[in-house]
């Protein structure tokens, strides 16, 4: 064979292989895929995932600490504005420690709340106040929150609330000082419980969709008092809150509230009673000598009704309690003792709110406030004589920053010895600032 008989063999060759390359490949490209056969699924391992399976386990996979966030509010007040009946022994301990003589202006909270979730069944909610008193020392650190929330369920209907918090008893109680229009509460449910909390457990329940509404009635600027639950019942200490327990026997308390659409306006009813045996001392004074009737233990129960007619635009608020509790005697010859003596009274309130006239709203509010009962954790446990009407407005003029402005005509007992009852007028301010 020929060296050009080669080469041309070598080169049929090659053309042959190339041709048979190319069919290969266009047949495979006619040729359509195989696909499933009718009714098969694909596996879901096989499909990305959805963007909101990505921010789930992106929420997942983040760290507690990045869940926590920081909110608070404070108040400023002023309480020597002129008015027509000046009276320097017309005090308030409980409510406002700037009512009275040689006072200016005051810092009356400073909260700052840290809360969060740091497991899908767990949440925390802290909240020290930077604006107590004690003694004569103002503007002290004190706690007044700070528990979990244990969830039991996966849609968050159950839970259990561990450490010091607000105790479910009425409604005002548990309404934020942040958004109550009245600059203090009344005294008529607020003597059931100083600085309205105390440890224990409670548990809470409410179907999510109520929970939602809880909330919405305070995020919307409706004045809600927040979600405590449709249900809550709950053992406590009952000494009230930053004290110890003295007798070893529990407070009992349980409360059923219910916000509902009356038409197209929002409505809240509840009821609850607490019962219990409160232990203090008598405070004997050389002219006065206060002592006990019984023995250091003494019933301390409540019942309370209460109503809430959101303001939308007309709103109207009312409460009432019966039950006993710890108190001197009314009359003469039991004036110097210490006993469980029946109590009663309430307050209501009228408000109208009107959004977006000046700023974001303005809502004028008239409160009477009527008491005849103790107040337990009062040195002597006073008997309380309270008639009070409060003519007032708040303007919130931005979301961070409201001002409100009150009147009230007062006939009370004086918070101090020799706890006499006392008459007079108060013209207050109070700046408020959220953050």
């Amino acid at each position: 064979m020929t060296l050009a008989s080669s080469h041309r063999s070598v080169l049929q060759a090659l053309l042959a292989g190339t041709a048979l390359f190319f069919s290969s490949s266009t047949l495979a490209q006619e040729t359509p895929p195989e696909s499933a056969p009718k009714g098969e699924v694909v596996p879901p391992a096989a499909l990305p995932p959805p963007a909101e399976e990505k921010e789930k386990e992106k929420e997942k996979s983040k760290p507690w600490y990045e869940s926590i966030r920081l909110r608070g509010y404070t108040q400023v007040r002023y309480n020597r504005l002129p008015s027509f009946r000046v009276n320097d022994s017309l005090i308030n301990d409980q409510g406002d420690r700037f009512l009275g003589k040689d006072t200016g202006f005051g810092i009356r909270r400073a909260r700052l709340v840290i809360f969060g979730d740091v497991h899908p069944h767990v949440s925390i909610y802290l909240q020290p106040d930077f604006a107590s008193v004690i003694g004569d020392q103002y503007n002290v650190a004190v706690m007044r929150d700070w528990y979990a929330d244990i969830f039991v369920d996966a849609k968050k209907e159950f839970r259990f609330r561990v450490g010091q918090s607000k105790v479910p008893f009425g409604f005002e109680n548990l309404q934020s000082s942040q958004n109550r229009l009245a600059l203090d509460r009344n005294d008529a449910i607020n003597s059931a419980l100083k600085d309205e909390r105390d440890v224990g457990v409670f548990f809470y329940w409410a179907p999510s969709h109520i929970r939602e509404r809880f909330k919405f009635l305070v995020d919307s600027g409706l004045k809600g008092s927040g979600d405590y639950g449709v249900v809550g019942l709950g053992v406590y200490n009952g000494q009230t809150a930053n004290r110890a327990e003295r007798n070893n026997s529990p407070h009992a308390v349980a409360r059923v509230s219910y916000p509902f659409l009356f038409g197209s306006q929002y409505v809240e009813v509840g009821t609850g009673a607490y019962y219990g045996r409160f232990n203090l001392s008598a405070a004997p004074r050389d002219d006065a000598a206060y002592a006990l009737a019984r023995g250091p233990n003494m019933v301390d129960a409540r019942a309370i009704v209460s109503l809430m007619i959101y303001p939308q635009p007309l709103g109207f608020q009312a409460e009432y309690n019966i039950g006993r509790g710890p108190s001197l005697g009314s009359f003469p010859d039991e004036a110097l003792l210490i006993d469980s003596r029946n109590l009663q009274g309430g307050y209501a309130q009228l408000m109208y709110k009107l959004d977006g006239v000046v700023g974001v709203s303005l809502i004028p509010y008239v409160r009477g406030t009527l008491y005849k009962g103790g107040k337990k954790f009062e040195t002597n446990a006073p008997r309380y004589d309270v008639r009070e009407l409060e003519l007032g407005a708040e303007w919130q003029i931005w979301k961070a920053l409201e001002l409100t402005a009150a009147y009230v005509i007062a006939d009370r007992t004086s918070s101090r010895y020799p706890y006499e009852q006392e008459q007079g007028h108060v013209t207050r301010l109070q700046l408020q600032f959220n953050y």
